[in-house]
């Protein structure tokens, strides 16, 4: 039934939260984790241009070093992934990446305080309501 997990990731502490349920969805049913990090290119709509690229680079190693954590973390437990990094609209590429691949269920955290509401729990929210497949979402304490 689940045979391709998607599991964004943000390379905040969420990874933490999300990962045992993700594992356990995983290692139940033999399925192969999607990591997914997203550079957010809204948060450089107000920079200067000669910025830009700088802090997009600075947003992609960042990424890059969140999706080896989390690669690192499945394979020490025997669990197969795939890597993806994109830039955009975090919801639109999580969307979008459910669309091209072949995923059955998408899992990730969520942030019940009203601070962080505006920025990850929309993505959440979001994801819930638009996404074409089950999404387990995990509060993040």
């Amino acid at each position: 039934m689940y045979d391709h997990i998607l599991l964004p990731i943000d390379g905040t502490e969420s990874l933490s939260e999300v990962f045992p349920h993700t594992l356990d969805a995983a290692d139940r049913r033999d399925a192969t984790v999607h990591l997914l990090y997203v550079v957010d290119d809204r948060a450089f709509l107000t920079l200067a241009d000669g910025m830009r690229e700088e802090v997009i680079e600075e947003f992609r190693s960042e990424g890059e070093a969140a999706i080896d954590e989390a690669e690192s973390r499945f394979a020490d437990e025997g669990v197969e992934t795939t890597t993806e990094l994109r830039r955009g609209n975090p919801v639109e590429e999580i969307l979008d990446y459910i669309d091209t691949a072949p995923i059955d269920l998408v899992t990730m955290g969520t942030h019940d305080d009203d601070s962080q509401e505006s920025v990850v729990g929309s993505v959440s929210q979001k994801v819930v309501k638009r996404a074409p497949v089950p999404v387990l979402t995990v509060k993040i304490e």
